[in-house]
């Protein structure tokens, strides 16, 4: 479960190639709710400003009001041309690929989306991969690939692929039915891979026919592909994995047979389809996932030794830089043990290289954060210290890089020939993300290298020698530069300045500062939070729209970030828009993290419960007026929220909750709450069904109908719990739609649907012995 947030851009969803987040005012320090100088509390009125015009038609219109937002942005093999995907100005879903050259910044668009595609639905494989994937609502080309030698570039397109020159031509690869899954150009050039038909085919990239490498794809058995948890939970996309040199191609083969199937219902606007999904609950079978390596045209095929027991996770797979060997994370069912497989390729012989193991009440979290060198040894991160750090593994030794009270988030480069590692982090301010960098030889002599106020994130050429940084902070949408080794701006890719001619440029004289603070978490433990309110006028109190996610396993909500228009939007309407990190969520250290542990629904409640008792002891807010919002983990938080605190909230809105784990799937489930054969008690505590009968506050259910990642039957049991026993709440399913219920008019619709709900419940209904409404705004 990655965060869905319905349209709210936050630190969450930002991407390598599009920072979603980046900073601005000074953090708050009140230990225990008492106003510091940077409090909102104690902060000087805010002079007015003149009021924008934001509506819900244009917040979620074209073109998009954060301005351009380029997806994958790479440079070419030799450096000459900047490529990225960019949606367009009448059709922000909508990408297309272009290309900048990086000695003139002439840029031209060299696929057109619309007139090289057919227009063909995607398969329904293809749709749910981009479901997991977090795209399910971009259109047009979402990834790409560059040949070695730079001279074309694979672009896949409506269900087929199409390879594009630089000369501006385009011819297409493939026109079959039912698509191609995760498209490739190999190592050195010579072959196009894709899945068709649940098997594996490799194609000359010079031209030449087509050929399943694999036999047997087909009814539950899948070739190349990653399994359910594997794509939704373990941020694994793909099944299979070149050697650098060509020589073999190591592929995954799962079969679902043994997983259990759940009768899904696509409600949509025009008819209902039902589907047998094979979905993995907690506590029940997953997929059987054997690896093989074989040689490009099918042949030489060994089966890897993963062991001899088959209920284990294949988290990882990766070749060394030579392609001698192949290296295999594998994980255990209770992710509390991950050991790295080194693997002989000729036979599929392996022995255990190193092993990680978790403490007694903690998990694993896998990372994408290592990188093989070329002399052996491997950069590894690991949060056996209770932080996520960086070391070295060489000669069977640990050296350990980085250290402190502070989370490296990822990996960005490594200048091998210097001994030089670039990574992410918050060493310098937990609601920021800086790049750094670090000498393999000078442990823990740490350098920043990026500005202070921003969220930043990174991409690097294999050399080691540039960067593509992306940063944005709350009043400044993403920006995009190349930049060199030091960390110096080379040029802009997307400078996106709100100026004349931007988008957002018409509401920056109304938007609002965001203000950053500190509470105290029952145990003492330091939580963050930000707000934003409107210009404060004396004497006046404010309703207050307070936004929670409350997961374990995602990035912070909480950053120095841009956040879109909606939140600005909120206070235009009147309304003073708060969040705040929980325990259990993630960049914090283990410790933060594993508060949650077993106990889904406790700490995350006290926490927000904190928020609210803290709001209210603020002069400009209404107490009466605390509304609750969240989607998926979030709404599952909304339940909680009413069941175990009522009267706090005045209203919640719970959009896509899952309420009964059991539900949900077995990587992400029994990750935090462990088997529930073995450990019923933790899942009957953290469910909300059954007490959805004490919720007396009003509430606001909201699902997709065809919700295949958290089914609609989480929603359908809390109905039927509140009808049966009459209790009111209000509900809003949406046809068609699955865990995004979000795109063109849809978002107008739900936040119109959560907005009025709102109005009715909180903003406008008289305060208790006042017996007036709170003066509305525009």
């Amino acid at each position: 479960m990655r965060t869905w947030l319905l349209g709210l851009a936050l630190a969450s969803v930002g991407t390598a190639a599009m920072a979603a987040d980046g900073a601005s005012a000074q953090t708050a320090g009140g230990a225990d709710g008492v106003a510091t100088p940077s409090d909102p509390a104690a902060a000087p009125v805010a002079a007015a400003a003149p009021a924008g015009d934001l509506t819900r038609a244009r917040v979620f219109g074209n073109p998009d009001l954060s301005g351009p937002q380029p997806r994958a942005v790479r440079l070419s093999p030799d450096g000459a041309l900047l490529t990225s995907l960019r949606n367009r100005a009448d059709e922000k879903e909508r990408f297309d690929l272009w290309a900048v050259d990086t000695a003139t910044g002439q840029e031209r668009m060299l696929v057109d989306s619309k007139s090289v595609g057919s227009g063909a639905e995607l398969s329904e494989a293809e749709k749910m991969q981009r479901e997991r994937a977090r795209i399910a609502g971009s259109k047009g080309i979402v990834a790409y690939d560059w040949a070695p030698d730079g001279k074309s570039i694979l672009v896949p397109l409506d269900g087929d692929l199409y390879i594009a020159t630089l000369d501006g031509k385009v011819r297409r690869l493939t026109d079959t039915p039912g698509g191609q899954l995760n498209p490739v150009i190999s190592p050195k050039g010579g072959f196009v891979s894709y899945v068709r038909d649940q098997n594996l085919v490799v194609q000359p990239l010079a031209g030449g026919g087509a050929r399943a490498v694999t036999k047997g794809g087909g009814g539950t058995v899948h070739f190349g592909e990653a399994e359910f948890v594997a794509q939704e939970e373990m941020d694994r996309r793909t099944g299979y994995w070149w050697s650098p040199d060509e020589r073999y191609v190591a592929v995954e083969r799962f079969d679902e047979a043994p997983v259990r199937i759940f009768t899904r219902a696509s409600i949509g606007a025009t008819g209902t389809k039902v589907y047998d999904q094979r979905y993995p609950a907690a506590g029940t079978p997953n997929a059987l996932v054997d690896l093989y390596v074989m040689k490009p045209d099918g042949s030489g095929q060994v089966k890897v030794d993963l062991g001899t027991n088959p209920d284990i996770y294949l988290a990882r797979v990766d070749w060394t830089p030579d392609g001698t060997m192949l290296l295999v994370q594998r994980q255990s069912r209770d992710q509390k043990l991950l050991e790295m497989l080194r693997v002989d390729p000729a036979t599929g012989k392996s022995t255990i290289l190193f092993t990680e193991k978790s403490g007694v009440k903690s998990w694993l979290n896998l990372s994408d954060a290592y990188r093989v060198l070329k002399d052996g040894s491997l950069i590894w991160r690991s949060e056996r210290s209770g932080y996520g750090h960086l070391y070295r593994f060489a000669a069977g030794r640990w050296t350990q890089l980085t250290k402190g009270d502070w989370v490296v988030t990822g990996l960005v480069g490594v200048d091998q020939a210097k001994g030089r590692l670039f990574f992410t982090g918050n060493k310098d301010d937990v609601l920021e993300q800086q790049l750094y960098s670090v000498d393999i030889a000078k442990p823990n002599a740490i350098t920043k290298l990026t500005e202070s106020g921003w969220w930043n994130s990174a991409s690097m050429d294999g050399a080691g020698t540039r960067f593509i940084v992306s940063r944005s902070n709350p009043s400044q949408p993403t920006q995009v530069y190349l930049a060199d080794a030091t960390g110096k701006r080379i040029s802009w890719i997307n400078e996106n300045a709100v100026k004349e001619g931007h988008p957002y440029h018409p509401y920056a004289a109304s938007h609002q500062q965001t203000k950053f603070g500190t509470l105290k978490a029952k145990d003492g433990t330091t939580l963050y939070y930000e707000m934003i309110t409107p210009p404060i006028e004396p004497g006046k109190k404010y309703p207050v729209f307070f936004q929670h996610y409350g997961g374990p396993g995602t990035g912070q909500q909480v950053t120095r970030g841009w956040q879109g228009p909606l939140p600005q939007y909120l206070v235009d309407q009147g309304w003073i828009f708060f969040q705040i990190d929980n325990r259990g969520s993630y960049n914090r250290g283990k410790k933060f993290e594993d508060a949650i542990y077993h106990a889904m629904g406790t700490v995350e409640v006290e926490d927000q419960l904190a928020g609210a008792e803290y709001l209210k002891t603020l002069p400009f807010v209404e107490p009466s007026k605390i509304a609750t919002y969240g989607w998926s983990y979030g709404g599952y938080m909304s339940l909680k929220m009413l069941e175990k605190t009522p009267g706090v909230y005045a209203a919640a809105v719970s959009g896509a909750p899952v309420t009964d784990w059991q539900l949900y799937d077995t990587h992400y489930t029994e990750r935090y709450l462990g088997d529930p054969k073995t450990d019923p008690a933790s899942y009957a505590t953290s469910a909300a069904v059954e007490d959805a009968a004490l919720i007396k506050d009003p509430l606001l259910l909201i699902h997709g109908m065809a919700d295949d990642n958290v089914f609609l039957d989480n929603s359908t049991k809390v109905a039927a719990k509140m009808q049966s026993t009459a209790t009111p709440f209000e509900m809003m399913f949406y046809p068609g739609y699955t865990h995004r219920v979000a795109g063109p008019g849809i978002s107008e619709h739900v936040w119109g649907t959560i907005l009025n709900f709102l109005d009715r419940t909180v903003k406008d209904k008289p305060v208790p012995g006042e017996g007036t409404s709170l003066p509305g705004t525009k």
